[in-house]
């Protein structure tokens, strides 16, 4: 529909109408202008499926036409998005139509907004306060469902609001959505409800690292990853990502007359929610808040808001939406959204930029990492200047150039990433980003094992592995020398007092002391804590050794199998791989880390500075009443952290498991206890505690 020349220059339009916004008064001129560029990128958005903006740069151009066209009424256009809802739609699946329209929400991004809203509403219903049910705005692919006679017949997705794709199949395979429901217990013969399906955090995750093992690329983000496997047609792999459906809204029902009994839950927007939950259906009904005024809702958003990255999936903000059902219907609704609902959007968490260059690091095992350097931009009040874009492969992927617009997104992990270039804005000078084939630190040779997607340095003397090794060995949670963070390590690494992992316990006190910035107390706090590490148990020993691939608990596995370091050495790949949890691939990084060497005569150097090589097995309690039992955590516990709790374990006998197998003992349950949780559940021999449980058999 729009040529290469006319994406550029529309996508140049819409940074000079966002920079004009706000900073006078918007031209009535170029009310048109303003019109063409929203057209074109929702063409983009509902189309193409493939944004040029973030989603609030969007909204801040759609308001400011819905501005313009309130102070100039002789210009509203019939054409003009706000008095339309786009209706073209890609045909991948047979299009239906929404018992009722699937409106969107009006926007808000701060108290002046709700308070508007809530001055009007009540100017409408002549109320002086209005009771408001506020919900998470989940940030994930809308869905609208039909119940008839209790059956689950029907699922489309929003599409333009009017009719939407026919998704039946891939909806049945979101197990959070019932297949048959109790509907006729509230009288209930047909009814239409709406939702967000979505893909939490943890299961993301998990499906990128599937995706790692085959050396695909990962998917970008949870909200794209949802949309996107809704119209796969194959419904196995829908089922393969194990998504999740909230189900918040009933916009249509046909009734006999209702039970007693249930017929005040039909009343309000809270009680429909709790309709839903009863029914088996994930509604919002333990997220959700009513009060009554909106000052009680200004504070629960910003609150909210500070907690948003606690919860196990994406939100984008909160629903507000007026609770009582028919005050909803005397409300009404314009042609574009309800008068009795609207959406608090946090600080954006998606932003357009310019990636700049990109630099080539070496961390500690040689992995080569590409980080995009980008013109700053500031998501969700954080300024974000880089991004790391993983590997070759990755920059292949997203086809990544130097000089790109890029669309970038701030996840609920804070940890930034590229979501995709925008091709279509190129000008020709761009750049093409070229891999290293020497290291950028030493120069050697890089290597990519055939089953990797990693360049790797493999001078063990890099000097950019050797720093980051001794960062690793220093550690909290390996050998934890306070004082001796990575901004020290580096310095000390600059002026030649640090070469070296065994460096660390010959470090020139003397001289650092004349380092500004040192004083008594530093030196003396530093000089404690090396010497404190020298103590530390042999598997937090291990684990500081960086071996690839061997975390915290095959760290203690690998202590608990000998009495002295050292002997770790003569093991082959099937004493090894007997141990627990130890496959092939971590057995043989294991091995491949004791042939070598240099590493062996660094632990013959530890070994001869005082540092502990043996084995002190915890001595068990009096009644051994955990002697052999296994146990694995999962989910949040609120009374102790992970690492006591697994020490408890220890200290009493028992051992901790890295995974869930028909060895496990124990399975202990925190808050929001995920995938684990579901598969101990299949497997009888697993006893699944809560944390009070646990505490109360370690008699803690």
């Amino acid at each position: 529909m729009y040529s290469r020349d006319q994406t550029i220059k529309l996508q140049k339009e819409t940074e000079s109408l966002l920079r004009l916004i706000g900073n006078q008064s918007f031209p009535p001129g170029k009310i048109g202008l303003l019109r063409d560029v929203l057209r074109f990128h929702e063409y983009r958005y509902y189309i193409l499926n493939e944004p040029l903006v973030a989603d609030q740069e969007y909204d801040i151009l759609y308001k400011e036409l819905e501005k313009a066209e309130r102070e100039n009424p002789l210009l509203i256009s019939p054409g003009s998005p706000t008095q339309r809802v786009a209706r073209d739609l890609t045909k991948d699946f047979p299009t239906v139509q929404h018992l009722v329209p699937m409106l969107s929400l009006e926007n808000s991004y701060d108290a002046d907004d709700l308070v508007g809203w809530d001055r009007k509403g009540r100017e409408l219903t002549g109320l002086k306060a209005i009771e408001y049910c506020v919900e998470p705005k989940f940030d994930g692919a809308s869905i609208s469902l039909i119940y008839e006679n209790d059956l689950f017949t029907r699922g489309a997705t929003r599409g333009d609001g009017v009719e939407g794709d026919d998704i039946t199949t891939n909806i049945k395979q979101v197990r959070s959505v019932p297949l048959e429901a109790a509907f006729s217990s509230y009288g209930i013969n047909q009814i239409e409800i709406r939702g967000e399906v979505l893909m939490t955090k943890k299961n993301f995750q998990k499906y990128n690292e599937s995706l790692a093992e085959q050396n695909l690329a990962p998917l970008a983000n949870p909200r794209n990853s949802a949309a996107g496997t809704l119209r796969i047609k194959d419904p196995r792999e829908v089922s393969r990502r194990n998504l999740e459906a909230f189900l918040y809204h009933v916009s249509f029902y046909t009734h006999t007359e209702a039970h007693s009994k249930n017929r005040e839950l039909l009343r309000t927007h809270s009680g429909n929610l709790e309709m839903l939950w009863n029914l088996g259906f994930r509604s919002p009904q333990k997220e959700k808040k009513v009060m009554k005024g909106i000052e009680s809702v200004i504070g629960y958003c910003h609150e909210f808001e500070a907690r948003r990255d606690d919860l196990p999936y994406e939100i984008d903000g909160l629903v507000i939406k007026v609770n009582d059902i028919a005050l909803q219907d005397q409300m009404g609704m314009t042609t574009h959204h309800p008068r009795w609902a609207i959406a608090f959007k946090f600080k954006a968490r998606q932003a357009t930029t310019t990636l700049k260059s990109v630099e080539f690091q070496v961390g500690r095992t040689g992995a080569v990492t590409p980080v995009a350097k980008l013109d700053p931009v500031s998501i969700g009040g954080v300024t974000v200047g880089s991004i790391s874009v993983h590997n070759e492969e990755y920059i292949r992927e997203k086809d990544l150039k130097i000089g790109d617009k890029v669309l970038i997104e701030r996840a609920g992990d804070v940890i930034p990433q590229i979501v995709k270039s925008m091709a279509e804005l190129r000008k020709g000078d761009e750049q093409s980003i070229h891999f290293p084939k020497n290291c950028p630190v030493c120069g050697s040779k890089l290597a990519k094992e055939e089953e990797e997607a990693v360049w790797r340095c493999v001078n063990i003397e890099c000097p950019a592995q050797v720093v980051e090794k001794i960062i690793h060995f220093s550690s909290k949670d390996a050998m934890d020398i306070r004082g001796l963070g990575e901004a020290n390590i580096r310095k000390f690494y600059e002026l030649g007092f640090l070469n070296d992992i065994p460096g660390i316990y010959q470090l020139p006190i003397d001289k650092i002391g004349s380092i500004e910035g040192f004083g008594d107390k530093s030196i003396s706090n530093l000089r404690t804590a090396i010497e404190a590490s020298k103590s530390q148990p042999l598997h937090r020993l291990v684990y500081a050794l960086g071996i690839r691939f061997v975390g915290e608990t095959t760290a203690k596995v690998l202590a608990s199998a000998v009495e002295y370091l050292p002997e770790l050495k003569n093991k082959n790949l099937e004493d090894l791989q007997n141990l627990e949890d130890i496959g092939p691939k971590v057995a043989g990084s294991i091995l491949r880390f004791f042939q070598i060497p240099d590493n062996i005569l660094m632990l013959q150097e530890l070994e001869k500075l005082g540092i502990n090589m043996h084995n002190e097995r915890q001595k068990k309690s009096i009644d051994g009443h955990l002697d052999g039992k296994s146990f694995l955590f999962t989910g949040t516990l609120t009374q102790l952290k992970r690492s006591e709790a697994e020490e408890l374990v220890e200290k009493n006998g028992g051992n901790i498991l890295s995974g869930v197998s028909s060895k496990l003992d124990y399975l202990v349950t925190g808050e929001d206890a995920g995938s684990k949780l579901e598969k101990a559940k299949k497997i009888s021999s697993i006893k699944i505690l809560s944390e009070q449980e646990f505490l109360r058999i370690v008699g803690s």
